[in-house]
């Protein structure tokens, strides 16, 4: 989970009130945090460090000084803090003046999308700089994919002339002078050379050319994502006005991440100055976009559900109330059977409201767990196994039986495993919207791939090979409230040199026959088998499984070198 040090005496004095450790901890709960490490108190306040740990991994606005400071004092006062000074809106931009950022269309294929805002008013202290530097930091590592997809650097304003030039540069004849360097240094030798080059080459190393940030003036600002220039982009304490930019494949992730970024200078009494980016093509957001820009969804929750699911009896006022101190603006309205319905438009820094249970979590912290009386259970109940758990259990025993070895796998995946490696289309397979990593993006669409993951790092083992799993897979759905649906599956994989399509069907036979299952099996077309070598297993007409012999193209993907046929079923069908 994210870790952040914050100045004792910078976070005092943006919270508006000083607690003791003890009482500091207690309040940390409001956003799912606790003290990591309590500061030396023999040190001066301002050279004081508290050390904290965040929880939730859904709130990046937290990571940072002013984010936690923000959402202590919104749980004390309940107070909504208005940024729409300088946020933008569709359709209601704010006055970007000259600062103007023009993208060129040269960028799109290796990192097309940018964001940007200069900040202006007192001179940035250490502290202040310490703070920025970190917030970068947690922003771009954790929540941006080691900065694969958001990235984030931070200018000295006043020395730019606009409009400013995010464009493509051949990295063998574009040279700059990097940071902490003194000598010019080629885009290419700086992957090689220099220590940030080293860290974050790899995001860049293989693109024919390279994003660089340059004034009106041709000053090179940064090579984004991996390093600013030893000019423009050393900032410094006490300079007065910065310009923040963000570069990124994420567009969304960009505008949550400026917005948090300038909310955290706004609570800080700095001005916020909105620029103008114009990119060649659509962002999904439109071409010219004036950012900070708020572009979060309201969502509704049902306060008979709210009041189920926390086993209380909230008035729609209790529940706007609670919202409020967390810092979100609800309505409501009359719904159906007398239901009120409860209407959030959560902050610019927060995307995290995708369904009502996020809106009744809110209330519930809003209220803190304090509000709610422990309650002995009223009714005696007897813990039994879902009937899908006995039947999985039979099929373990019967894979076992024919001689399979279980494994047993992540959920969470890459786009690589889940979907190039196995040549499907990603149309229907889960996107966690704000992965902690790209090896953690996908929610597995099936067992086969995981199995072939394992077999894809056995080819030093005596074959054949016969492994299985049961256990979950997730796909979207539209019939679900949720939008996807979860299903209990069985997939086994056979890797040897005589494994074919006549082997895996007497074993599909041989183990629905032990279950009692009357089954037929139709011709398929799924591309991660062999055309002619597959068969959908079909029961009362309608798919549940289907198994064949792995085609070469994804066994190439995976760099197995020998034959292997797989087959997954749908257990909960089978019920």
């Amino acid at each position: 989970m994210p870790k952040i040090e914050v100045n004792e005496k910078l976070f005092f004095n943006l919270l508006g009130t000083k607690y003791d450790y003890d009482t500091l901890e207690a309040k940390l709960t409001c956003g799912k945090a606790e003290l990591d490490e309590k500061p030396d108190t023999s040190k001066p306040e301002d050279e004081r460090v508290i050390k904290i740990e965040l929880n939730d991994t859904n709130r990046p606005d937290l990571w940072s000084t002013g984010g936690i400071a923000r959402q202590l004092r919104q749980h004390n006062t309940g107070k909504i803090a208005d940024y729409s000074k300088f946020l933008s809106t569709k359709g209601n931009l704010k006055d970007y003046g000259n600062r103007v950022v023009n993208v060129d269309a040269n960028v799109k294929e290796v990192r097309p999308y940018m964001v940007a805002f200069v900040i202006s008013g007192k001179p940035i202290d250490e502290p202040m700089l310490l703070d920025i530097i970190q917030t970068q930091e947690k922003l771009c590592w954790n929540f941006g994919r080691k900065r694969r997809s958001i990235s984030m650097g931070v200018y000295r304003s006043a020395q730019i002339e606009w409009p400013v030039s995010y464009h493509a540069v051949d990295p063998d004849k574009t040279s700059f002078v990097p940071l902490a360097c003194e000598e010019p240094m080629t885009c290419r030798q700086i992957l090689t050379d220099h220590p940030k080059g080293k860290e974050y080459g790899w995001i860049l190393k293989d693109a024919k050319v390279f994003p660089l940030l340059s004034d009106a003036k041709g000053e090179t600002m940064s090579m984004a994502p991996i390093i600013n220039s030893a000019t423009l982009g050393a900032v410094q304490v006490g300079d007065r006005d910065l310009m923040v930019e963000l570069t990124g494949t994420d567009m969304p992730g960009l505008l949550l991440s400026a917005n948090i970024v300038a909310c955290d200078f706004a609570d800080a009494g700095y001005e916020i100055l909105p620029v103008k980016v114009v990119h060649p093509y659509d962002t999904g957001f439109g071409k010219e976009i004036v950012t900070p820009f708020y572009f979060q969804d309201t969502t509704d929750a049902s306060l008979k559900a709210c009041n189920k699911r926390l086993g209380s009896e909230l008035t729609a006022d209790d529940a706007v109330d609670a919202l409020a101190h967390m810092g979100c603006a609800a309505t409501t309205k009359a719904g159906k059977d007398g239901d009120t319905i409860i209407t959030v438009t959560p902050p610019p820094y927060r995307n995290d409201f995708l369904h009502e249970v996020d809106v009744i979590e809110d209330i519930m912290m809003g209220k803190t767990l304090a509000f709610f009386s422990p309650e002995r259970p009223h009714d005696f109940t007897i813990g039994r196994l879902l009937p899908v758990t006995l039947l999985s259990r039979r099929v373990k025993e019967l894979m076992v039986g024919m001689g399979y070895q279980e494994m047993i796998f992540n959920y969470l995946g890459s786009k690589k495993d889940y979907i190039d490696n196995m040549n499907i289309d990603p149309a229907g397979v889960v996107e966690i919207a704000n992965p902690m990593s790209e090896n953690y993006q996908f929610v597995r669409p099936s067992i086969i791939a995981s199995l072939l993951s394992a077999e894809a790092g056995s080819a030093n083992a005596v074959y054949p090979h016969k492994i299985f799993e049961t256990g979950k897979i997730a796909y979207l759905c539209d019939e679900e409230n949720t939008g996807t649906r979860t299903r209990q599956n069985l997939g086994f994989v056979t890797a040897s040199g005589d494994a074919n399509f006549n082997t895996a069907a007497s074993e599909v036979a041989t183990l629905l026959h032990f279950l009692d299952v009357e089954y037929v099996v139709e011709e398929s077309d799924d591309a991660r088998f062999i055309p002619g070598r597959q068969a959908a297993v079909m029961k009362n007409g309608k798919k549940i499984g289907v198994f064949g012999e792995i085609h070469p193209a994804v066994l190439e993907n995976w760099q197995i070198t020998v034959p292997c046929v797989a087959g997954e079923i749908d257990l909960e069908e089978i019920l």
